[in-house]
């Protein structure tokens, strides 16, 4: 088993990783590559969630956190949570997941377009090239600064 049978794994960065859901023996996988913290997007009633995934991530000895965000409504609220959790843990190894790595796309985008003001284009290239955002998700990636930080 290998990190890239995970849906849609992408790597970001030598500290940065994404996917949508893995399954929990993959979770294995990533404690191995040295992952020490995993951050969940997707909502816990979500196709292929893990009920026990904190416990199973815990016990791999590595971090959890829990943004549930709803697929049909990501909030400004939800992007703030998301930038303060990647400035936390900015000097750790972390995976970020929700269900088939669109919301991730998303929110990896705004951050490093207005956290760490990477121009459009290189900020895109985190986003899955075969998704195509609905119109809720276009407005949330045309979120500027100024609608992020009163």
């Amino acid at each position: 088993m290998s990190l890239e049978e995970i849906t849609n794994y992408r790597e970001i960065s030598e500290r940065l990783a994404s996917s949508g859901q893995p399954h929990e023996m993959q979770f294995k996988e990533v404690a191995v590559a040295g992952f020490e913290v995993v951050i969940n997007l997707a909502m816990p009633n979500s196709e292929n969630a893990i009920p026990e995934e904190g416990y199973i991530v815990t016990a791999r000895k590595m971090a959890y956190v829990h943004l549930a965000v709803p697929f049909e409504a990501p909030t400004v609220e939800h992007l703030r949570s998301f930038f303060a959790l990647m400035q936390a843990f900015e000097s750790r190894k972390c995976w970020v997941h929700c269900v088939v790595n669109y919301r991730v796309s998303a929110f990896l985008y705004q951050y490093f377009r207005l956290v760490r003001r990477m121009d459009e284009e290189e900020a895109r290239k985190v986003v899955l090239e075969e998704w195509k955002p609905n119109e809720v998700w276009q407005e949330f990636m045309a979120l500027e600064a100024k609608d992020v930080w009163l």
